[in-house]
């Protein structure tokens, strides 16, 4: 094998010594960690023959045949992917709950989806062949989806984004294997103890991964944010995604240490190399221990001040990974994934079985539902088809109609999604919360939407709480940090969306690299901010979170429980630390450190002061 080209399928299985004497270096790839953990092994190569299709048109006498092509690669993908769920069932039940819904997803998918009659115009009206036909409306739709991309969309937004073209093309991938009858990846053979090396994994790859065979993963596609990702730290494999280079430098007998901590994969380690991961695979074992008395453990300071970390949620099939985390609910339920992939907008049943799904795997704990936080720069074809948004985006969309603008010019979406939350909450603790709040009026006639929709569902027999949820507002701009006292007047409960937050006020696109690095959450003109909101709502003696990347960062969480804020949302992933950073202060001292860092106004300044109170001790303490 040569070292541009990848392995031949014969020789897959890349565990065998070498008989060639030729000395091999150390060789070290830095890509993305996806999946914590450091794995030792031999490598298994394995790579996906190409899918040979043949761009041509067809007869017109041969669209009912070509129909019936697709029809049986739709059949047959269908039955492969029932295979595969019904295969879930070897897995860890938290990785079940990962992995089925995007399986399910696939399936839908493949019944009378906007991919699927777009593909069956192309066969009728273009005379495309169907594998053809797929791969155009597979790349028509992706790109389309991945054009609604703009200038200061939140990061999680174009992480969506970016699952949402995945899907698509993962999807057609399949319809065209089988059409054209190439075989897919194999991962017969594979050794235990193994490291899987490929060029890319896509999701239904990882759901055929045994976690108790594989010691870990290297691709050299892949990011932080695909379901493979995801999926990957459901199976608790370490993973390393992006290591460009990789799957064309391996050699039959090779070895790796893969760092899923710091995202590098190591090719032939020096004995040294080794020694450092065995250390670091003990170390990673005793943390993983302490986390998991964490999880058992309450989040409480050291002298014995309560404080609420919470999770968000952007998809369902984040659910096992909260459970795990040991939230005590969820602070920011993200509902656009309803709106998503469909031509129409999701009825009042289509919404309420979704919210109570995600209220009852809460058990009892709270659940904040934003409401749908909309703007031009994200195009969803359903609030396009229905007209309810225009098909030209905004000029400046950051600052056009957005969230609760939106919303309130088109009271009927708003009034549809509070009924399903409503009827929802019937099952379990559920909030409200409104989007990209500026002004008073937007929450007292949010509150008259809310309450018309209440006596409404009652008239009609529907079963919900006696008590109307509370409802809350994002603190993301200045102007409602600056008025946080008028509107807590009218607001059940305060978020402080840190991320939007920082970027309005400094104003900072993240995805400019030419503005990226003044992006900063510590400036003090954004902590004045978060603390005028804190002491709004302190003062009214209502509740007040902080969600974004503040949250999740354990090095902020003395200043932010100093700043008065106890409660936190954030991904789950990151609730363990921040519940240690929780554990090892006082109140007082956070206090006195907020008090000193607020007296300054050079952020450099504050930098510095955050880094020399210390990261979190890794000691846990127990009770």
């Amino acid at each position: 094998m040569s070292g541009t080209e990848p392995p031949p399928p014969q020789h897959r299985r890349l565990a065998r010594p070498v008989t060639s004497q030729e000395p091999k270096n150390e060789r070290r790839f830095a890509g993305i960690a996806v999946s914590g953990g450091v794995a030792i092994g031999p490598i298994f190569g394995t790579t996906e023959p190409e899918a040979t299709i043949t761009r041509h048109k067809i007869q017109a006498a041969d669209i009912a045949a070509e129909g019936a092509r697709l029809d049986a690669g739709i059949i047959q993908s269908r039955k492969q992917l029932g295979k595969l769920r019904a295969r879930l069932g070897v897995l860890p039940e938290e990785s079940q709950s990962e992995i089925a819904p995007l399986i399910d997803a696939y399936i839908r998918m493949l019944g009378p989806s906007r991919l699927v009659r777009g593909v069956r115009r192309r066969i009728e009206e273009s005379l495309q062949s169907a594998e053809s036909a797929v791969v155009s409306e597979a790349d028509a739709i992706a790109a389309a989806i991945v054009a609604q991309a703009a200038p200061g969309l939140p990061a999680e937004d174009m992480a969506g984004l970016r699952r949402r073209a995945d899907e698509i093309r993962e999807i057609a991938r399949r319809l065209v294997r089988n059409l054209t009858r190439a075989p897919f990846r194999s991962f017969a053979g594979l050794p235990d103890g193994a490291i899987l090396v490929a060029e890319s994994l896509r999701p239904a790859d990882a759901a055929l991964l045994d976690p108790s065979r594989l010691a870990g993963v290297a691709t050299e596609e892949g990011g932080a944010d695909g379901h493979t990702a995801v999926m990957l730290r459901a199976l608790g494999i370490p993973a390393v995604l992006g290591a460009a280079g990789l799957a064309h430098a391996i050699r039959p007998g090779d070895i790796a240490v893969v760092d899923g901590i710091s995202g590098t994969v190591t090719l032939n380690p020096a004995p040294p190399t080794v020694a450092a991961a065995r250390r670091a695979v003990t170390a990673f074992a005793r943390e993983r221990q302490r986390y998991a008395r964490l999880r058992r453990l309450p989040a409480e300071t050291e002298d014995g001040e309560a404080v609420e970390l919470q999770a968000n949620l952007e998809l369902p099939i984040e659910l096992p990974l909260i459970a795990q985390s040991g939230a005590v609910g969820i602070g920011l339920l993200r509902t656009e994934f309803l709106f998503m992939n469909r031509e129409t907008v999701p009825d009042e049943d289509t919404q309420t079985e979704s919210y109570r799904t995600i209220v009852e795997a809460m058990n009892g704990d709270p659940v904040s539902i934003r409401v749908l936080d909309w703007g031009g720069e994200k195009e969803i074809e359903a609030l396009t088809n229905a007209g309810l948004v225009p098909e030209i985006a905004d000029a400046n969309p950051a600052l056009g109609v957005r969230g609760i603008r939106l919303l309130l010019r088109k009271p009927e979406l708003l009034e549809t999604q509070l009924a399903a939350i409503l009827r929802a909450g019937a099952f379990g603790p559920v909030r409200v919360i409104l989007p990209m709040v500026t002004n008073v009026a937007e929450v007292r006639a949010s509150r008259d939407i809310l309450e018309r929709v209440a006596r409404r569902l009652r008239r009609r027999g529907e079963r919900i709480a006696d008590k109307l949820p509370p409802l809350g507002i994002m603190i993301e701009t200045p102007g409602a940090a600056l008025s946080a006292d008028a509107l807590a007047l009218e607001a059940d409960f305060f978020a402080i969306g840190t991320n939007d937050l920082t970027a309005y006020t400094l104003a900072v696109d993240r995805a400019d690299a030419d503005v990226a690095a003044l992006y900063d959450p510590i400036h003090p003109a954004v902590l004045r901010l978060i603390q005028f909101a804190t002491e709004a709502a302190l003062r009214m003696r209502m509740p007040v979170s902080v969600c974004g990347e503040m949250a999740a960062n354990p090095r902020l969480t003395p200043l932010m429980l100093g700043l008065g804020l106890r409660s936190f949302s954030m991904s789950a992933s990151a609730i363990p630390r921040v519940k240690q950073a929780v554990r090892m202060v006082e109140i007082d001292a956070c206090a006195r450190f907020a008090r000193r860092v607020m007296e300054q106004s050079d952020p450099a300044r504050i930098a510095q002061l955050v880094a020399e109170f210390g990261q979190p001790a890794t000691a846990v303490r127990g009770d």
